[in-house]
């Protein structure tokens, strides 16, 4: 059984709003991202998306309901199809459960858009990524 360490994942990532799989269960993604500023307004039509903030805050805006402001050890859902924009007006590592094969950017395409995500293994000190397209 594998045990990741969200310090030392977190630590390994290197861009902004580059996610990386953690682990799967169930037919869901468990994703890991290190975020700042804003991402692109976006929606999921088959798939809910749960955010959880590790360290940092997140905003989660929406066309139609107020924002969700998230603080540390804190989640939100965003069912399927609502319009939203993740927004870290500083760096922020996030979690991510999500349907697999879910893509980032839902139902726009931009240059953030990443449809293979690497996985990272952690073993017991350092991360190592290892490539995964199920993501």
């Amino acid at each position: 059984m594998d045990v990741v360490n969200l310090d030392a994942a977190f630590q390994s990532i290197e861009e902004h709003w580059e996610p990386k799989l953690a682990g799967e269960l169930n037919g869901q993604a468990v994703k890991l991202a290190v975020v700042s500023g804003e991402f692109v307004w976006h929606h999921h039509e088959d798939a809910d998306e749960l955010f959880y903030v590790h360290r940092g805050e997140l905003t989660i805006e929406f066309e139609d309901r107020p924002d969700a402001v998230l603080e540390p050890g804190e989640f939100s859902i965003v069912p399927r199809g609502v319009e939203h924009r993740p927004v870290a007006s500083a760096e922020t590592e996030i979690m991510l459960f999500e349907p697999q094969g879910t893509v980032n950017t839902g139902n726009r395409e931009s240059d953030r858009t990443r449809r293979n995500v690497e996985r990272i293994a952690v073993d017991d000190e350092e991360a190592e990524w290892v490539s995964d397209d199920r993501g």
